[in-house]
């Protein structure tokens, strides 16, 4: 992911996971897109700032939702941190994006907080069927 990254060239202040509601994070014991996103900040030497963004709705497993039922759960489910996000380029982080959904949503905090930019990538992209072989809008590059 960093070769990749650099390869973007994107200028950023923040390396941002999504984050996981409690009840997930407990059950899973860890959250994905930060075993990715903590590595990868540390080689880029960029701040590492899970805080900036939180769950606040806990929603069902997007495996197995349409585009549209996969938009409205994550819809409003997150918060950014305007003390943490306003006036920062953001890279958010996540593991497999299906259809954008979630980083659309989390990206949407993040610049209702006053974020500057979003910048997402994810270590995957899955592609399941018709409705779901296109990212959201704003979905700018993923591996």
């Amino acid at each position: 992911m960093a070769h990749y990254f650099e390869e973007l060239a994107w200028q950023i202040d923040l390396v941002v996971p999504i984050p996981l509601s409690d009840a997930r994070r407990k059950e899973r014991g860890y959250n994905q897109a930060e075993v990715l996103s903590q590595p990868l900040a540390a080689i880029l030497a960029k701040t590492h700032q899970p805080a900036a963004l939180r769950r606040v709705q806990h929603t069902r497993s997007q495996v197995g939702l349409g585009l549209a039922e996969r938009r409205e759960n994550v819809q409003n489910a997150f918060r950014a941190e305007r003390q943490l996000a306003a006036g920062k380029i953001i890279l958010l982080i996540d593991d497999v994006a299906t259809t954008g959904s979630t980083l659309s949503s989390a990206s949407s905090a993040l610049l209702q907080a006053g974020a500057r930019r979003v910048y997402c990538l994810t270590l995957a992209r899955a592609v399941q069927g018709t409705d779901l072989d296109q990212p959201a809008k704003g979905l700018q590059a993923h591996i």
